[in-house]
């Protein structure tokens, strides 16, 4: 499963208004390879779902996720920081053993 902050759920309602997303429209979250500890999150804002893709539902804000990425980020919370150390989303990985300094990657 995957979670979703206070602070990430108020940012993505108010980023997908300001983007005019099309009704239905939700959080994907995924995994690629790169960066420098291996591995790479990956975040949009997407309305169509595949026959891939697992669904989760947290504080009224539905999360979809590809199944082999979903190996990586089960457990994961996806939080919101607008502090001086950058501004963005930031996924809280209880799986990743290491992670680079500005946290965009991870290796298990």
């Amino acid at each position: 499963m995957i979670t979703v902050s206070e602070n990430a759920k108020n940012q993505a309602i108010r980023l997908m208004q300001e983007d005019n997303s099309p009704e239905g429209s939700f959080i994907r979250v995924g995994v690629k390879g790169g960066g420098c500890s291996g591995l790479t999150y990956e975040l949009t804002f997407d309305h169509v779902m595949t026959e891939n893709d697992k669904e989760f539902e947290d504080k009224g804000v539905k999360v979809v996720c590809d199944k082999k990425s979903i190996l990586y980020l089960a457990g994961t919370e996806l939080d919101f920081s607008g502090g001086l150390n950058g501004k963005g989303f930031i996924f809280k990985n209880p799986n990743a053993n290491r992670t680079c300094g500005c946290g965009e990657s991870f290796s298990l």
